[in-house]
Parts: C-alpha cells; structure tokens; sequence
C-alpha cells in the first residue's frame, strides 16, 4: 500500500517537473525572442532647451521595440555629446537627429536658423510691438510708413505691408518661448528670421520708415497682397465688418457684402398744366306756357 503511494506521488512529481521545464524553457524562448526585437534609444533624462548642446550626463539609454523606435534615433549618449538642440525636447523624450543641428554648430541662436535664411534685428516699442506679446515662434507681417515722395514740399505718407508670415527667433535676449506665454514681456528689439532678399527689404524699410509688427495666426499662411494707404485712402472711409470668433478659419468667416452704392433720387416730373376752363356763357330763363327752358347766348 505505501508503495502504491509512493509511486503515485512519484509520478506526479515527475509530470510537474516536466510541466515547470516546459514552461520555463517556452518564458525563455518568449524573453530571449522579445529581447531580440529591441532596439535601444537614447532619451533626455532632463528637459533640453532649444540652442543649448547636449552633455552626456543628460541622456539615458532605454529599450525599445524596433516597429516604435523613431526614425534617426542614436543608440548611445556618446553620440549625442556636443551635438545642439533646435527645438526644445522634454524629459524621457527620445532624441533623433531631426531636433539636433548640424555637427560642428555653435550653441545659441545660430544652431536654429534654417540654410537660406538670416537673423536680423529690429527696434520695437510697445506699440510696435504689441504690447510685449511677441515671443520666439509667433508669425508676424511687417508694415513699414514711408514718404515716398524725396525732396517735395508737401509730405504724403504711405503706409505698406512689406514682408509677410516672418518667424520670430527672439524676443530680446531670449531664443525661448516663456513659462506662461500669455504674459506679456516687454522687450526693446526682435530678431527675425528672414531671407537674404527680405533682409534687404527690412534694412532700408527700417531706415527710411517707421516700422510695425503685426502678429498673425501661425496656421494663417495666406499672401494676402495690399495696395497700401495714404492719406486720402484713409480719410475715405470703410464699412463696418462682424468680427470673425477667436482663431476662426478665414474660409469659416462670412463673406463680406459688397458696399452699397447710394443712387441719387430721380427728378421730379414737372406737374401737368391745369385744362382751361371753358368761357361761362349767359344764360335767359324762357317760359313758355307750362314749360320753363334755359337758353344761352354766346
């Protein structure tokens, strides 16, 4: 009898044994196959902010399956050591070569300008500049009032949109947009990202003219193309528009009617001469038996 137990419990040790190896060596298989389909990616340890190189001690190395690793991801903070960040990644964000500069790029604001284009500043006054909402990253038009008429007596201003949909690269001293960014920052100059063209334009507008900045939607890339205004333009008036909902698509805004145009009141006809009226003519009474007749005489 305890031999009978004896086995029994022997067998089924045995099929349990053979069961846990079989599981162990299936979780094996499964970790070492996984494990092959990873990839590693570096990552920020710390928020890196936009213009500033990179330093080893602040990236770290995680695992990543190979079907979500980025496109131009690194593999190691070596790597990325002395290599400048053009936009600002935060922490536990993977690195790819899209948000760095070019190697060899000096930290600060030239990492961040694109090939093809300049940096240039411009003086700016509260009102010029908005009241101080002008931060890196807003898209601006530039109006410039100018006398195009040199040397005469008798001064014509025009005001004009030069340039359009500029980049703003900084806001003083500052390459980065502020923690709370509906706070204004009052700043006495910003620095615009324009072609070598455009700087031209924006060197001689400066200099001839007053400028203003006037800020525009960053998803607004409409050329809208003005004849400008001068004096008399301006002292010709406007209809009154409905001002389209906060951030509305120009295609969402109703469409603008037409000016009414005031047609003068036609003249009035001339009245018609009252008829003559006829001559009264005399008229006797005759009675003639029981008759009684009129009879005029001319």
């Amino acid at each position: 009898m305890r031999n009978k137990r004896f086995l029994v419990v022997l067998v089924g040790a045995l099929i349990f044994g053979v069961l846990a190896a079989v599981s162990v060596s299936k979780y094996l298989s499964s970790a070492q196959a996984f494990s092959k389909n990873l990839n590693k990616v570096a990552v920020a340890k710390v928020a890196i902010p936009i213009g500033s190189k990179i330093v080893a001690e602040q990236i770290t190395v995680v695992q990543f399956p190979k079907e979500s690793t980025p496109d131009g991801a690194f593999d190691s903070a070596e790597k990325l050591a002395g290599r400048v960040a053009v936009v600002n990644i935060a922490a536990r964000e993977p690195i790819t070569e899209a948000r760095l500069a070019a190697e060899g790029t000096m930290a600060g604001l030239s990492a961040v300008i694109p090939e093809g284009y300049r940096a240039m500043t411009v003086k700016v006054d509260d009102a010029a500049g908005i009241s101080g909402f002008i931060q890196p990253g807003t898209m601006v038009d530039v109006v410039v009032t100018i006398d195009p008429a040199e040397g005469a007596s008798r001064q014509d201003p025009v005001s004009k949109i030069v340039l359009q949909n500029i980049k703003v690269l900084a806001s003083g001293q500052n390459i980065d947009k502020p923690e709370n960014e509906r706070e204004a920052n009052s700043v006495k100059a910003v620095t615009l990202q324009v072609t070598p063209e455009e700087a031209e334009k924006l060197a001689l507008a400066s200099a001839e003219g007053k400028l203003q900045l006037v800020m525009r939607n960053q998803i607004d890339q409409g050329d809208e193309q003005t004849p400008g205004v001068n004096k008399r333009n301006l002292l010709s008036g406007d209809q009154a528009t409905t001002p389209p909902a906060p951030g509305a698509l120009k295609s969402e805004q109703p469409k603008t009617e037409s000016k009414p145009v005031r047609r003068s009141a036609p003249a009035p006809k001339p009245a018609a001469a009252p008829a003559p009226q006829p001559t009264p003519r005399t008229q006797v009474e005759m009675i003639e038996g029981a008759k009684k007749r009129a009879v005029e005489f001319p």
